[in-house]
């Protein structure tokens, strides 16, 4: 089986993520995390532990959740609003909505959670 380049395996994490394939998401984005460094890897392990911090949510742990949300805000907020083709600034807040809102279900529906955002090159 031929591995697929890191491009591709960002582009997946992002339609993973997309479709609420949260462990899925973090699998292919762990491929490019490993093989980064510096910044590129601090936006890569961000990344990761967003979409962990949602599954943990959904599955009920909010301790978990509230956890991975710190961390991934902790290397996520130094991010420009607009990144690697991808609006960071509108993850950063949907996903603060999503924990805050999700903490206090008491058990009941969880909002939906946040999507990211693909930023077009071409802008005018």
């Amino acid at each position: 089986m031929t591995r697929q380049p890191p491009r591709d395996f960002y582009q997946q994490g992002i339609d993973l993520f997309n479709q609420g394939r949260f462990f899925e998401c973090h699998e292919a984005w762990e491929e490019i995390w490993k093989r980064s460094d510096g910044e590129a890897k601090l936006f890569y392990q961000g990344l990761i532990q967003a979409a962990v911090a949602i599954l943990h949510a959904q599955r009920g742990n909010f301790s978990g959740a509230r956890s991975l949300y710190q961390k991934a805000s902790a290397r996520l907020d130094s991010i420009p609003h607009e990144h690697m083709g991808l609006a960071v600034g509108e993850l950063r807040v949907e996903l603060s909505r999503f924990i805050e809102i999700a903490s206090r279900a008491d058990g009941g529906p969880l909002p939906a959670p946040p999507r990211l955002r693909r930023i077009s090159r071409s802008r005018a």
